[in-house]
């Protein structure tokens, strides 16, 4: 007859609620003691369950990283109420958003540390340039070109915007350069619009003696990104 007292104690199988906890365990370890001193078996044994298993769902440590990683930063929600709409303004919704998601007390200050924490790390490069590309970029291309608003380049466009919305983040809440750390939101918002705006579009067109006024339409049809410069060096090098 089976001990039921003993099999109580025995360590979790893998499940949604297991994988859940896994990451919850793994994220309070990751924010409090960086990802050098952290082992994959001081998280299964405060998470109650077997090392093997967090090799199961994560592959590795890394991979374990990049989880957490992916899910503190998560663009697809961030992106998700910032993309439709207006492509003329899509810019500024889309940087008021990531700067709404850094900008919070709580979400922030965990986003801040595992960016931190990454890289200070070689081997954990590779996983910010995975959620910057794939995540953040590609969704912005692939939401430009599914759209319409840009036809011509779409990838590169999308690339140097993302770069861009990287370097102001790495400016404001990971060196803290005056004045972009402190300044109001709205207020650096407002004033790198143009600048974002002219990399996915294209730089306005001067009307035309006679012609009528009216706001330039945001669709794209010709022309190449044009060449700017990221505001670090580092987010130039994981890009």
């Amino acid at each position: 007859m089976m001990n039921k007292s003993g099999a109580s104690r025995g360590r979790r199988r893998g499940s949604p609620d297991t994988r859940r906890e896994i990451l919850a365990v793994a994220r309070r370890r990751f924010l409090s003691d960086g990802y050098g001193p952290v082992t994959m078996r001081s998280i299964a044994a405060e998470a109650g369950v077997d090392a093997a298993l967090i090799s199961y769902f994560f592959g590795s440590k890394k991979g374990l990283f990049g989880a957490v990683l992916g899910l503190v930063a998560n663009p697809p929600e961030v992106l998700a109420g910032a993309l439709p709409g207006d492509p003329a303004t899509l810019p500024e919704r889309v940087l008021r958003a990531l700067l709404t998601a850094w900008d919070d007390p709580e979400g922030g200050r965990p986003l801040v540390l595992m960016v931190r924490a990454a890289a200070q790390e070689p081997e954990l490069g590779r996983l910010l340039q995975e959620i910057v590309q794939d995540e953040l970029i590609g969704r912005i291309a692939d939401h430009l070109a599914g759209t319409g608003a840009v036809t011509a380049d779409v990838r590169g466009r999308a690339g140097v915007f993302g770069a861009q919305l990287a370097g102001v983040i790495f400016t404001r809440h990971l060196l803290g350069v005056e004045p972009v750390a402190s300044m109001p939101r709205d207020e650096l918002a407002a004033r790198l619009a143009p600048g974002l705006r002219a990399v996915l579009y294209g730089p306005p067109r001067r009307s035309r003696p006679g012609a009528p006024a009216g706001a330039r339409s945001a669709r794209v049809t010709d022309g190449s990104a044009p060449e700017l410069r990221t505001k670090t060096h580092e987010f130039a090098r994981i890009i």
